[in-house]
């Protein structure tokens, strides 16, 4: 039985986040937290309370199993881009430059090992 997590809205861009993404997707769950808790991305802190609460969301789905024997991994994680704030930036001469502030949606969905 799978479980998912979401997050919404992170403010980041979502390139930065995919980045970070594609280290971990189909790994291990235990391989996968130790890429997200030892990397110098600042994007990996809030990936990593994702990755614990698709576990716990799993722990709730399947309350007889033990996570250690059940052989979970990373079954799918996506990033999606989020709303985008729009802001002007003073230019010289007058003008004004736009800067879009991005944010991103995570998807991960964890699963046991078939056996």
């Amino acid at each position: 039985m799978e479980a998912t997590a979401r997050l919404r809205n992170y403010p980041t861009s979502p390139r930065k986040m995919r980045l970070l993404a594609d280290l971990i997707r189909g790994l291990d769950v235990e391989k996968a937290l130790n890429i997200l808790k030892f990397s110098t991305k600042h994007t990996s802190v809030p990936m990593e309370k994702l990755l614990l609460s698709a576990i716990d969301n799993w722990k709730q789905k399947n309350q007889g199993e033990d996570v250690a024997t059940a052989n979970l991994y990373v079954k799918i994680i996506f990033v999606d881009g989020g709303r985008m704030l729009k802001r002007m930036l003073p230019a010289p001469q007058g003008r004004a430059y736009r800067v879009r502030k991005r944010s991103n949606h995570i998807t991960i969905i964890v699963d046991s090992r078939a056996k």
